[in-house]
């Protein structure tokens, strides 16, 4: 995904193309579960705002109520470990979207299903 300078001079260079076509030849574009792609217009227009040297502050530090993300997670007495919407939501995840779980000694990797991460080991 272009970010910063690379974004604007993209965007700029392609000129006059339809926003799916502008989202998707500067990167914003991933896999679904069925094969097909889903265009991530927030993260786009997000990047965008933020390479004019706007920022939002929204999703990007700011969970529901105005809360700053604390980056941490703590296991809840069930033994379940849970990541808040706050968080899938500045990554564009979607319900149903699959991922590998890589644990090592201190640590847990989430490794979305079918990227090439995923197989490289």
């Amino acid at each position: 995904m272009l970010t910063g300078s690379e974004l604007l001079a993209k965007v700029k260079d392609l000129g006059d193309v339809s926003k799916t076509d502008l989202a998707t030849a500067c990167g914003y574009v991933s896999k679904k579960k069925d094969g097909g792609d889903r265009v991530n217009f927030t993260s786009f227009y997000e990047a965008l705002l933020n390479a004019k040297g706007i920022d939002l502050g929204g999703s990007s530090g700011m969970g529901k109520g105005g809360r700053t993300l604390s980056y941490k997670a703590t296991v809840q007495g069930n033994g379940n470990l849970l990541v808040g919407k706050a968080y899938t939501a500045m990554l564009d995840l979607q319900p149903g979207d699959e991922f590998e779980i890589k644990l090592s000694k201190k640590s847990v990797r989430l490794i979305p299903v079918g990227t090439e991460e995923e197989t490289e080991e």
